[in-house]
């Protein structure tokens, strides 16, 4: 498992603060409990959908770009250590 001592470092984001810790705690549980990045970012993602409604999408990973359209407040950027997380739901 990886450290619980690395906090959220947020990079973009057009979200409410709520919403935001939310996330943050969300990722910080995944971060604890599994190893590998598919199944962190499916974890961050099922919890979500419950939480927030459809349709969220995590992208967790070391090395990745992307170009994606969002539901507006609905989008998120940050590390957690050496992973980058983008978060963002769509319609």
């Amino acid at each position: 498992m990886r450290s619980l001592n690395d906090k959220p470092i947020l990079k973009a984001s057009d979200i409410t603060d709520e919403l935001r810790d939310s996330i943050f705690d969300i990722t910080l549980e995944a971060v604890g409990n599994f190893e590998m990045e598919r199944d962190i970012a499916g974890s961050i993602k099922k919890q979500l959908d419950v939480k927030y409604g459809n349709t969220w999408h995590v992208i967790v990973g070391k090395n990745f770009g992307s170009y994606v359209t969002h539901e507006k407040g609905h989008f998120m950027y940050y590390y957690v250590g050496p992973l980058a997380f983008l978060v963002f739901k769509t319609a």
